[in-house]
């Protein structure tokens, strides 16, 4: 799924009626994903918004009239774009689904069955996203290839590419080697023509082992000849590669003197390999070792850990010693790991090199546990050597961060970004600690962090720890009414309070949003009954969520509550958004009808957010609208947000239907609003809410 700058999927929704394409928005927002929704009501629209906007998903009904699938497929398939093309369904038979797949559509989402259709859209949204990135990363190859070739020409090293034993590409310098003058003399040849006869059938045998995928001999010897016939002693490297898509090896020939000392070349590469000053392997080679465990731990076939260690102020130790002592310091330090993991290093389940100036890393197999506590040997064997460097001994302390490799964390960039967090994180605390990253674990304290906020909310509910605050909603025509919107917020119990955007969603995933709106309401209703005792009556506006919008008893305990606490029905107003009436219409209008006999009313709110606000209005008439908030933003300067509260106000007010602005942000805004004829404002310009009514509604 996408992630990063734009988490929305641009959606297209082509249905009949515009309430059953509300109802999927509703349900994938619901779900947690952000949606930008169309929806286009004729064919040529449809082509229009494909052409002009950037979609990422057609959403089709199989049995729409207004714009049959046949026709919407087409368009889609001709638009000469990406596009995920999915196909909404009631039921699915072998011949629908047939058809289905034979114009073009990814999949089927059935209607009814909301986990299939969430499931279906998320999949084929991140179907489309690793398609994307696939291309992207095809295009970066081929810059990458385009940049290895140019690298190839200009080396001075003999290289070729083999394929089935034949050449397919060589290098200036591999055509001088033999004496050739152009590529086309040797593309097509076989290698094996350029060996010597004695040398030839242990040459084939080596080509026959490559091609069944063996591994290559990191060095091959062999006498070679050239055009002329010319012999010489030469050294091969094998390195599996690809060249135009191709799985081929790249050969690196080198002329080999005669006298050349193999073990004398085996100490030389081993030199090449290691860092000077510690032994330890060096950073261009160790990373070549963490890209091969990356590889492995993503697909499964083993476990790794990382490393990275870091001395404790390792500057002011470097000005106490000396700059003439730093490699003898580094040296020293790099003789405590190995103490450490030597073991490891023999049998080659470890790996441990100099990473950077003065930062080391170890790589090691095993599982978290294992890598968290090699993490904290290391530690102890600092704690426990006395380092004499330069005429001096004293303890050193490290810092130490760690991840542990795995499928979530299957890239090299990746896997050293986490492990640098973790031993910044590890200064920080004042080093001589060590943090290891378990990717695994997260998911683990996900459940453990859920399963804490449903103990902490029925705590909550049982032992009265939520709270209201409440914010002033100003009469633009200057009626001096006090009225207030109720937030609900939860009492930590530290003197801080927390917003249900932290637990909403936990809350209804649990079954708990019914239990939370009576509670707010029970508790407004109480305080409309205090403030009417005090001679300070006011009108509360109160939300309410989708599970109380069907819960038929509710309307009743209104009434309960109204009447236990002497509070007339009309101070009340039951706010439920625009999307959950779109979709829940007969049960809304049995609400509004149902808290009406008690003298309540309902306001809808994000009123215009919609796929189409003024169709649901025929059929629903509130007692308020409150206006959406995004049409609030900058809405001094943005003439298209002006245009859209003043038709949205207009419509309202011909209905009779009162009209609320949240979100107000300046005093240009609230002179605009006061034009556009709408009756109250809300917003944090005018005041923002708290614990207390206070609001001087007289001023």
């Amino acid at each position: 799924m996408a992630t990063g700058k734009d988490i929305a999927l641009r959606l297209m929704l082509v249905a009949d009626l515009v309430n059953e394409a509300e109802a999927l928005v509703s349900r994938l927002r619901n779900a947690g994903t952000a949606v930008r929704p169309l929806r286009p009501e004729s064919l040529d629209e449809l082509v229009d918004m494909l052409a002009r906007q950037p979609v990422d998903m057609v959403v089709a009904d199989y049995a729409s009239a207004l714009l049959p699938f046949e026709q919407v497929a087409k368009a889609v398939m001709g638009c000469g774009r990406d596009v995920s093309l999915l196909a909404t369904l009631d039921g699915v038979t072998d011949d629908i689904l047939e058809n289905v797949q034979a114009l073009g559509a990814q999949a089927v989402a059935l209607r009814d069955r909301p986990q299939q259709f969430l499931k279906t859209v998320h999949a084929e949204w991140q179907a489309l996203e690793s398609r994307r990135s696939q291309r992207r990363l095809e295009a970066q190859m081929r810059e990458t290839q385009r940049r290895c070739d140019m690298l190839i020409d200009s080396s001075r090293e003999p290289i070729a590419y083999i394929h089935e034993g034949m050449h397919i590409r060589a290098n200036q310098a591999y055509l001088e080697m033999f004496g050739f003058e152009s590529f086309e003399d040797i593309e097509g040849m076989s290698l094996l023509d350029l060996v010597a006869p004695g040398d030839v059938t242990a040459f084939k045998a080596l080509l026959k082992s490559l091609s069944k995928g063996e591994e290559a001999p990191p060095r091959y010897e062999l006498t070679a000849h050239d055009i002329d016939g010319n012999e010489f002693p030469a050294v091969m490297e094998f390195t599996a590669a690809q060249y135009q898509g191709e799985h081929c090896q790249q050969v690196i020939f080198r002329h080999q003197a005669a006298e050349v000392d193999p073990e004398l070349a085996r100490e030389v590469e081993e030199l090449r390999q290691r860092d000077q000053s510690t032994g330890l392997l060096n950073r261009p080679t160790f990373l070549r070792v963490l890209e091969d465990a990356v590889a492995e731990a993503a697909q499964r076939q083993a476990q790794y850990g990382l490393l990275l260690l870091e001395p404790d102020n390792y500057q002011r130790i470097l000005h106490e010693i000396g700059l003439d002592c730093a490699d003898d310091l580094l040296a020293a330090i790099a003789e405590c790991i190995r103490q450490v993991v030597g073991d490891q290093l023999a049998d080659g389940s470890a790996h441990a090199a100099r990473f950077s100036e003065h930062s080391f890393a170890v790589l090691a197999r095993g599982d978290h546990t294992q890598t968290a506590r090699l993490a904290e040997r290391i530690l102890a064997a600092f704690a426990a050597r006395v380092f004499e460097v330069g005429g001096s001994s004293s303890t050193i302390t490290a810092s130490i961060g760690g991840v542990q490799i795995g499928e979530k964390i299957a890239s090299v960039t990746q896997v050293l970004a986490k492990a640098s967090q973790c031993v910044q994180s590890s200064l920080g605390v004042g080093g001589n600690h060590a943090e290891v990253f378990d990717p695994s674990a997260t998911d683990r304290a996900e459940e453990e962090r859920i399963q804490a906020w449903v103990e902490r909310l029925h705590d909550a509910l049982d032992n009265d720890r939520f709270l209201l605050h409440y914010q002033p909603i100003i009469h633009l025509l200057g009626e001096p009414r006090a009225m207030y919107e109720t937030y609900l917020r939860l009492d930590t119990g530290t003197g801080e309070t927390v917003t249900p955007m932290s637990f909403l969603h936990i809350a209804e995933e649990h079954g708990l949003l019914g239990r939370i709106d009576r509670w707010v309401i029970g508790h407004a209703i109480e305080k409309l009954g205090e403030r009417k005792r005090a001679g300070k009556p006011v009108t509360l506006l109160v939300k309410v969520t989708q599970a109380s919008l069907l819960d038929g008893s509710l309307p009743a305990f209104i009434g309960e509550q109204l009447a236990a606490h002497g509070v007339d029905g009309g101070s009340l107003l039951v706010q439920v958004p625009e999307s959950k009436v779109f979709i829940n219409l007969r049960a809304a209008q049995d609400f509004a009808a149902a808290i009406g006999k008690h003298g309540c009313k309902l306001v809808l709110e994000q009123f215009g957010a919609g796929l189409d606000s003024f169709q649901l209005l025929s059929h629903f008439t509130p007692g308020y609208v409150k206006i959406d908030r995004s049409f609030m933003e900058d809405l001094a300067k943005n003439a298209a947000n002006q245009n859209r509260v003043r038709e949205l106000s207009q419509k309202a007010r011909d209905l009779g239907i009162l009209t609320i602005a949240e979100f107000v942000q300046d005093a240009a805004s609230m002179s605009i609003l006061f034009m556009q004829g709408l009756d109250y404002a809300e917003g944090n310009f005018l005041a923002v809410a708290g614990p207390d009514m206070n609001y001087d509604f007289d001023t």
